[in-house]
């Protein structure tokens, strides 16, 4: 089974049973300004423990969104659609540690992404907004979900 655990926050996954499990990774230390609040998950396959993907989620104090970025699958594990499986547990964090701050209101995820990924993000229901812009010497355009709290 795969399980994020993150204090009371737990999300499981049976589909992918004995291949890989998906867990926040307190403490994690980059060189980004944002690390002191961001949370990032690590699916890592069982039981060589080997990492194969990455995810971050903050939200900067007083901000109305939260930011998705740092999504990132080995190339040789793309295609068991793991960037399906950490997008949508960042999803789950988010829906959760919303609720727990009272949130009822849909929420804002925004990513920034890459162009010829903008089409992964869409089928989320991620929307452009904007026009394409650079960043880090790559064309990204700004792409947001406005997520329902409620079912």
């Amino acid at each position: 089974m795969c399980s994020i655990t993150n204090k009371s926050f737990l999300w499981k996954q049976r589909s992918m049973s004995s291949f890989a499990f998906l867990m926040p990774v307190p403490g994690f230390r980059a060189h980004h300004s944002m690390e002191d609040i961001a949370t990032h998950f690590l699916l890592r396959l069982i039981p060589s423990l080997t990492p194969i993907g990455t995810i971050r989620v903050y939200k900067n104090p007083g901000a109305s969104y939260y930011k998705l970025s740092r999504l990132a699958v080995l190339k040789d594990y793309r295609k068991y659609s793991f960037g399906r499986t950490l997008v949508l547990a960042l999803h789950d964090w988010v829906k959760a540690t919303a609720q727990q701050a009272g949130e009822v209101r849909p929420v804002q995820i925004v990513a920034h992404s890459q162009i010829y990924v903008k089409g992964f993000y869409a089928k989320f229901g991620y929307e452009p907004e904007g026009d394409e812009f650079d960043e880090e010497g790559d064309p990204h355009q700004k792409m947001v979900l406005r997520l329902p709290l409620q079912p």
